[in-house]
């Protein structure tokens, strides 16, 4: 196993309160998955994914363990946590294409990071250049600064800085969403080739679209209201999902061919709960067309099929 997560806890401070954004999150990725990470906005995902490398901001840890390759991360302290930033665990921010440094060249931003963490620049020169190469960038882009690219190239350069130390674990974050569709799908197929060479050993992959997932995702985990609802193979998540609110996610979806004439697409009524109080119970009840008096508890989460886990009572 690379990656376990257990019980897993954050929250965000407000004048208000805290918001429970992370709420008792488990699970676990085995060396070589990819696993996506997908649900809503404001489910919680990007904090679960931000709070494996960096707590920022109002983030706040409240409980969990993390391990990663059978040692566990000190993400509640973040002076600890610097010796594994980018060798063990590294991220691929949201919104990278704004990540690089405007004033920096890239040859310049990259000797910075590297001598951050006490890497010779000269020695990891010759892999930086090959790897630019993989995702078809020459070597010139190091003597550009940042807004002499464009966002696609951004993104590669992004994917190549966050890769170039080989962690164990990457955390690619909503890394499609402002690109065009033919350049959604060179960065999605360029991940696998990352994870296929063993620049990185396992992958979350955060979207709120699932059909990215599930052309490089070999399994999918659905968040919301900041708990899991499903965990299976992204065969499964897509063909014979089991929570009804999975279900609804998949029935909205377009399909090839299908005129609205036809057939219109069915959205979910309702919103979630505020995170600053939520509900008890299943959090998804008050838009759920299954629930009944039961649903006042918390599910449990269950093991429907062997690796298909529901946290629903209809499940079983």
């Amino acid at each position: 196993m690379s990656l376990l997560v257990d019980d897993l806890h954050v929250h965000y401070r407000t004048l208000s309160g805290d918001v429970q954004a992370v709420d008792g999150v488990s699970f676990g990725i085995a060396d070589g998955e990819i696993m996506g990470l997908a649900g809503e906005s404001g489910c919680g995902k990007s904090t679960l994914g931000n709070s494996l490398i960096a707590l920022t901001g109002r983030m706040r840890y409240v409980a969990g363990t993390v391990e990663l390759d059978g040692e566990e991360l000190p993400i509640g302290v973040p002076d600890k946590m610097v010796p594994y930033r980018f060798r063990s665990v590294s991220l691929i921010p949201q919104y990278a294409m704004s990540a690089l440094n405007p004033t920096r060249k890239i040859g310049k931003l990259t000797t910075e990071l590297l001598r951050s963490r006490h890497v010779d620049p000269r020695a990891v020169l010759p892999e930086m250049v090959r790897r630019l190469e993989l995702v078809q960038l020459s070597s010139d882009i190091l003597d550009r600064y940042p807004i002499e690219l464009s966002g696609g190239m951004k993104q590669r350069t992004v994917m190549v800085l966050s890769t170039l130390l080989n962690p164990s674990l990457l955390i690619a974050d909503e890394i499609t969403s402002a690109l065009d569709v033919s350049t959604q799908k060179a960065v999605a197929e360029m991940l696998v080739e990352f994870r296929t060479r063993g620049f990185v050993k396992s992958m979350i992959v955060i979207t709120h679209d699932l059909s990215i997932l599930y052309q490089i995702a070999d399994t999918i985990m659905i968040m919301y209201a900041g708990m899991m609802a499903e965990r299976a193979s992204a065969n499964t998540i897509v063909a014979a999902p089991r929570h009804p609110y999975t279900k609804m996610l998949i029935a909205s979806l377009p399909e090839t061919g299908v005129r609205f004439d036809e057939s219109r697409l069915a959205g979910i009524q309702g919103r979630p709960p505020s995170l600053l109080g939520p509900p008890r119970g299943c959090r998804f009840r008050e838009r759920c067309p299954v629930a009944y008096e039961r649903c006042a508890e918390v599910p449990p989460v269950i093991e429907v099929a062997p690796g298909h886990l529901v946290a629903c009572w209809r499940a079983g």
